[in-house]
Parts: structure tokens; C-alpha cells; sequence
């Protein structure tokens, strides 16, 4: 060291001496602006949710983030922890939960799912950024097996439901979704460019595919996602289909292209898979984590009970994250492999 380096204090150290404790290397992202980019990825689809259902997609959705928000709120309050709803998180659950619900579930439900996903998951494990499985997909999980008939009662497009207006039997579609017609073992009787643009019935997020894709693409360019779980996810999806479709009448193509979408795969693998708590941090964990979530969504589709098998994979690959980052983590620089 310079004998004319003044120590006292610390002060006079120079700056590649200055000693603090780790992190040593920061970003400039913070929680509430990768939540903003992730919100406004998630715009384009409820916009046309509203075009394709009716104003009621908006009403859904607003019942469901002000539940959120209100919920974390009221959770922080009571326990005297620092308020978080500033981050914008509860938002992006508001969001997810919403678009996981079709537009004729009463007012009640995505509240409810909001307090189960707010409390139950996220606020009872110690908040943002300690909770096991993503809080969207396990409210979604929840309110399924709670209530399945008020969760699969789907309206056609172009039904322009009211935003306060009540969905009555007579709007439910009466014929079976694309993803019943596939287990069913024929090919659905919708135009796969219909699947592609969103003209076709399902859940408030799901429908448009284009539109996820979109949405994939710009927080790809923003950063805030990697390609890794996505592609993976999607990927084995197209490959298992293709190479081993559920029945020798179908034609490969068609039917890996009408499996990828139709239903929650896109939604599911681009903003919930991807969730940066619930997901590997390593970029070959993020790979073993999509291929598993492909393999688990195909088995449940194949010969499951259920006709939808995305939130059920992503919540039992959630359940392995912390296995697969310990068999992944590189060596630390200098150290040698265990011996077996």
C-alpha cells in the first residue's frame, strides 16, 4: 500500500481497495420494473380477451388484481411487514390468476383464488421470493378441483358479454373445447389459424396465441426472460407429439400443432414456467426443468382424467427446482467435483 494512502476511516482507500460485503456486482433491474414489463406483455391478450368475450374479460381481471393487491396489503399490515404491493408482484398474480379463469366464472371466484394465492402460497412462506410453487397456477389448481363445473364453463367468441353481466347457461358453449376433441380422438373442428389468432374458446389468456408469442418476444428483448424453459417446455411438447401421437388417425403435424395451441401450454410456458422463484437458476436446470414440465403436460393430456395437464406440470416441476439447481451448480472456481 502507498505510505501516502490516508486509511483512517476507510475513506482514503482507493477504490479497487474499498471492502464491502457481497453482492459485489449489481444490476440496475429492480422487482417493480421487471413486474412492469412482464404487466405490459400481458396487456395485448386482455385486450383482445375483451374484443373476442366482451367487457367482462376487464371486470375479471380488475376483481381479480385489486384482490391481490388488497390481500397483500391487508396480510402486510397485519403482520407488520414491510408493505411490498409497491413491487407490482401481486399485480402480475392479479393477472395470471385472472387469465387462467374463463369469463363466465361468478365475481367471487378469482377472489377467492386471490386470497389462496396471496396468503395461503405467497404470504404464509415468507413473501416475494420465498414461495415453493408459482401462487397464479396453485390458485388456479385450487379453484379447479374446488369448483370444476364453474372452471369449464367456456363461451363461444364473439359472445360480448357486459362487464357486470352474468354468464347464463344459455351463452356456455355446448360443444367440447379444442383439447376435449383432441383427448376425445378426433381433430377439432376449428381452423388451426382460428387456435393461432385467438378465435376460439378457452380461458381469458389462453386464447391467443399469437398474441403470447408476442409477448414471449418482447421479454425476450427486454431480458427480463431467457429462452431456455420456454422452448424447452414447448419444444418436447412438439417433438413427444409428433413422433407419438395419442392415435394412428391422426396426422403428426396437425395434431403437435393443435396440441401446442390449444389450451394453457403457450401461456403457461412463456409467463408462469418462467417465474424467476419457482424455476432454476441455471441455464442447463432451465432446460432439464422445461423438458420436464413437456413430458409431465404430454402424460396428463395422453391419459389423464383432465384434458389440460400445464398447471399440474409446472406446479410438480416447481416441487423438484430445488433438486435440480443442487445436481446442476457449476463447481466453485477452484474446487474439484465430488467423488462418487
Amino acid at each position: 500500500m502507498n505510505q501516502n494512502t490516508t486509511i483512517e476511516g476507510g475513506s482514503g482507500l482507493p477504490p479497487l481497495l474499498t471492502v464491502s460485503p457481497s453482492p459485489h456486482i449489481k444490476g440496475t433491474d429492480s422487482t417493480r420494473g421487471i413486474m412492469l414489463d412482464v404487466v405490459i406483455a400481458l396487456l395485448p391478450p386482455l385486450v383482445f380477451a375483451c374484443y373476442i368475450f366482451g367487457m367482462r374479460a376487464l371486470t375479471v381481471t380488475l376483481v381479480s388484481v385489486a384482490a391481490c393487491l388488497l390481500s397483500e396489503g391487508l396480510f402486510n399490515l397485519i403482520l407488520k411487514r414491510h408493505q411490498s404491493i409497491g413491487d407490482l408482484s401481486a399485480v402480475v398474480t392479479g393477472m395470471l390468476l385472472a387469465y387462467n379463469l374463463p369469463v363466465s366464472v361468478p365475481l367471487w371466484m378469482p377472489v377467492l383464488g386471490a386470497l389462496f394465492a396471496i396468503v395461503v402460497v405467497k404470504g404464509l412462506f415468507g413473501g416475494i421470493g420465498k414461495n415453493v410453487v408459482n401462487p397464479a397456477l396453485a390458485a388456479r389448481v385450487f379453484l379447479f378441483m374446488s369448483f370444476p363445473d364453474l372452471m369449464s364453463r367456456y363461451v363461444p367468441p364473439g359472445s360480448a358479454i357486459g362487464a357486470f353481466e352474468s354468464v347464463s347457461d344459455a351463452d356456455i358453449l355446448a360443444g367440447a373445447t379444442p383439447l376435449a376433441q383432441l383427448k376425445q380422438g378426433t381433430m377439432p373442428d376449428i381452423p388451426l389459424m382460428d387456435l393461432i389468432i385467438g378465435s376460439c374458446p378457452g380461458t381469458i389468456g389462453e386464447v391467443s396465441s399469437l398474441l403470447l408469442i408476442a409477448g414471449f418476444i418482447y421479454l425476450m428483448v427486454r431480458k427480463v426472460i431467457t429462452w431456455h424453459i420456454p422452448i424447452a417446455y414447448v419444444g418436447s411438447v412438439a417433438l413427444i407429439c409428433y413422433l407419438l401421437p395419442s392415435s394412428s388417425a391422426f396426422i403428426p403435424h396437425e395434431f403437435m400443432l393443435s396440441q401446442i395451441f390449444s389450451g394453457g401450454l403457450l401461456l403457461a410456458a412463456i409467463f408462469m414456467a418462467t417465474d424467476y422463484v419457482t424455476s432454476p437458476i441455471t441455464r442447463t436446470g432451465r432446460i432439464i426443468f422445461g423438458i420436464g414440465c413437456g413430458i409431465i403436460t404430454v402424460f396428463i393430456r395422453y391419459f389423464g382424467g383432465y384434458n389440460e395437464g400445464a398447471s399440474f406440470a409446472i406446479l410438480i416441476m416447481n416441487l423438484l427446482v430445488r433438486y435440480i439447481d443442487n445436481f446442476t451448480k457449476p463447481v466453485k472456481f477452484g474446487g474439484l467435483k465430488k467423488q462418487a
